[in-house]
């Protein structure tokens, strides 16, 4: 899925790139357009004022011919008077705000030269003239002058600068995407080698747990070593804590299946009631001298419910053995199993420590363990209330916690109801 979101979000950049780039360039095409279309009107009129002080015509053909985007040619048709050029020039360039540097020439028909005339600044910039190189001629023109404007990308590029601050925005924009997904793509790698270390490392952990398991069994079988109380002891010891270090194993090993694609449930209509009242015959004997109790309400006879038996089993065991842990009295348990709208509610009552405001919006999280100060006789990954989370999500039930410190939490499971 990630991979994919990847896939999509480069073809996203690349295209909102090409979109950008195209709009810009058709931006700086209208403004080369609007510069050319100013230009030749104020060089038409510069030619009319010029011919109207020699008092002479225009040509009726080629009186203004674009030699390159920044490189115009006149004719006139009879001799020009450099300074008055210049005025006319400036004047006319000023009304149409054309404020962009040029330079210009005048064609001596004897040398057969362009004479240059003058660099003429337009703004105020603290920049020194800088003369062109030899400027072309054009072979078809007898009495013309000439104008270049050597800064007109510059002078095009400062009247766009909203598009610009737009395009530096998006593109400021792209990278923080790009970067985002790249630390994405990377915190899916580590992830993905997280997984594969946690399933490589629980796998591993099977083979000597089945060892430890057979050994204990022997030694409880053995009449003369089991008959010695230290050595019964012992003995008891070592099965005990291979259990629960497999059970341990077992949870993040169905954990890592929870997060796989492949995982399936094995769904089966079962009585709820009848589930729940196994586990809590089976939880009091071993929470002893604290209790468990059931209630359940008059119209919760037929309580049938669809899901995994396993899973749904592993659910309440995990929340119980939550309450049980985190008790610093003897534990007091209240399960009560009610039918409210068509739906059944699995309310599991404790009077524990109670969770914090901030504690309730994370105790689903994954690793996350409530925090005991100093003294750390909570045994656990963080892992019990994360799977119970995500055991609900693909049942399709829902899950929410209510607690107040020193009075205790409450469980509540709303897991949609079997008619019939």
């Amino acid at each position: 899925m990630i991979r994919r979101l990847a896939i999509l979000g480069a073809i996203s950049i690349f295209g909102v790139i090409f979109i950008q780039a195209y709009w810009f360039k058709r931006a700086f095409s209208l403004k080369d357009s609007e510069f050319h279309q100013s230009v030749t009107i104020a060089l038409y009129e510069v030619a009319q004022k010029i011919a109207d002080f020699n008092q002479s015509e225009l040509p009726k053909q080629n009186l203004i011919q674009r030699k390159s985007s920044n490189y115009y040619a006149v004719n006139i048709n009879d001799n020009i008077d450099a300074n008055i050029l210049e005025d006319y020039l400036i004047r006319q360039f000023e009304q149409k705000a054309i404020n962009a540097d040029f330079e210009f020439a005048i064609y001596d028909c004897l040398s057969q030269e362009l004479v240059y005339g003058s660099y003429c600044k337009m703004t105020n910039l603290d920049e020194s003239k800088a003369r062109s190189g030899e400027l072309p001629t054009f072979d078809n023109l007898t009495y013309y002058f000439v104008v270049k404007f050597p800064g007109q990308t510059g002078f095009l590029l400062s009247n766009m600068w909203q598009n610009i601050l737009f395009s530096l925005v998006t593109l400021l924009a792209l990278a923080f995407l790009v970067y985002a997904m790249w630390v994405i793509l990377q915190q899916k790698r580590l992830s993905e080698l997280q997984k594969d270390f946690i399933n490589n490392m629980t796998h591993e952990f099977k083979t000597p747990i089945s060892s430890i398991k057979i050994a204990s069994d022997y030694l409880k079988k053995d009449d003369v070593l089991y008959s010695n109380p230290k050595l019964k002891k012992y003995t008891e010891i070592i099965s005990d804590q291979n259990k629960r270090l497999n059970n341990q194993v077992e949870k993040v090993l169905s954990l890592a299946k929870l997060e796989s694609d492949n995982f399936k449930l094995r769904i089966e209509q079962f009585n709820l009631i009848s589930e729940v009242k196994e586990i809590v015959e089976s939880e009091n004997i071993k929470i002893s001298p604290g209790k468990i109790r059931i209630e359940t309400a008059p119209d919760t006879d037929f309580a049938r419910i669809a899901g995994d038996k396993l899973h749904f089993t592993n659910v309440i065991y995990n929340v119980i053995d939550n309450a049980i842990k985190y008790c610093s009295t003897i534990p007091d348990i209240l399960i009560r199993i009610s039918d409210r709208s068509g739906k059944l509610f699995l309310d599991i009552s404790d009077n524990g420590v109670g969770l914090k405001k901030d504690e309730l919006e994370r105790v689903f999280q994954k690793f996350y363990r409530v925090s005991t100060g100093d003294v750390h006789d909570v045994k656990g990954f963080g892992l019990g209330l994360f799977y119970v989370k995500n055991i609900c999500k693909v049942h399709g039930w829902d899950i929410s916690i209510d607690s107040h410190v020193g009075k205790g939490s409450t469980f509540t499971i709303k897991i949609p109801k079997i008619d019939g």
